[in-house]
């Protein structure tokens, strides 16, 4: 059985469905996409309750493997099928744990704390409900915390952990490019980071990957 049946993502839209798009695409591996949409109805349907029970997209199936959430999905795919001495996921002990750092960080302070709760009550206020004090806080704390960001990146430094792009710049790019979206203002580094991450051949293609029409117009990426 091929690649692209045996290896199956599931989800397509989001900030963070495009992370796991990104990381197969930078890996040049071959996929399908099952291009379900959250608050669609499609997360909760029998067929894909048995895959990911939590009913959140996005979901990674590699043959009889299964893993969800995207930043677990980024470091499974890299630990797999990249190069430890050059790629995605550090190998060292101490770059590692910088690493798993920067993704915790990005995880726990850029989205979930603050991008999402944004995301919640401002782009979701039918379904949430309006909160107009969380969504000052929420948008202080995140400024607060990507200056910090700002400062490392001021060092002259290309990506998080210098000149290696890793899965941790796959989850701050998305972050960046969803406050960008949501008219949140960034420091000068890191527009130009974002600016660097963004033209990489692997993001534009997960771009593409991430809207559900181009899997029913243009088949799977090779």
């Amino acid at each position: 059985m091929s690649d692209i049946v045996n290896r199956i993502l599931w989800g397509c839209t989001t900030s963070r469905t495009i992370r796991a798009h990104w990381a197969l695409l930078e890996l040049r591996l071959d996929y399908h996409c099952e291009p379900i949409l959250p608050r669609s109805g499609q997360t909760k349907t029998p067929r894909f309750t048995e895959v990911n029970p939590r009913q959140k997209i996005p979901v990674l199936q590699d043959g009889d493997f299964t893993v969800s959430e995207s930043a677990a999905i980024i470091n499974y795919l890299a630990a797999t099928y990249d190069d430890p001495a050059q790629g995605l996921l550090p190998a060292d002990g101490r770059e590692r744990a910088q690493y798993d750092e920067w993704c915790f960080f990005i995880m726990a302070e850029l989205d979930a704390t603050s991008l999402y709760v944004l995301r919640r009550h401002v782009g979701l206020v039918h379904e949430y409900g309006a909160a107009p004090a969380a969504v000052v806080a929420a948008t202080a704390y995140f400024q607060r915390q990507v200056g910090t960001v700002a400062e490392a990146l001021d060092d002259g430094r290309t990506w998080l952990l210098g000149e290696r792009f890793t899965g941790a710049d796959m989850l701050m790019t998305t972050c960046l490019d969803w406050a960008v979206r949501y008219g949140l203002p960034l420091a000068d580094s890191l527009m130009a980071y974002l600016t660097r991450a963004t033209a990489r051949p692997g993001f534009i293609a997960a771009r593409e990957a991430n809207d559900p029409t181009y899997w029913t117009a243009a088949g799977a990426p090779t």
